[in-house]
């Protein structure tokens, strides 16, 4: 009897060895695994913001094509131009 219990007792204290053993080599894999997971996710991020600014430049790019008014009123307020019978008032702050 006391040699089966010990020969249970080396083959636990051997499996939790190889238990150990294999989480200790697989922990750097693992904290890897999560810095990569984590650049993936605020890549994702970024490009979704990146996508949702593009969308936005696009309709404005569209509207500059299509729409005779947003475009004069894109002059206007980037380039202070103004119609020849137009008059000007400028107040200082």
């Amino acid at each position: 009897m006391p040699n089966r219990r010990l020969i249970a007792l080396l083959y636990l204290l051997l499996f939790a060895g190889l238990i150990v053993g294999a989480a200790a080599s697989f922990w750097p894999a693992w904290q890897e695994y999560r810095q990569a997971a984590a650049a993936e996710s605020r890549a994702r991020m970024d490009l979704a913001k990146v996508e949702a600014e593009l969308h936005a430049r696009e309709k404005i790019l569209d509207r500059l094509r299509t729409d005779p008014a947003y475009v004069e009123l894109i002059i206007r307020r980037r380039l202070g131009y103004t119609r020849p019978d137009e008059m000007v008032f400028k107040f200082e702050e």
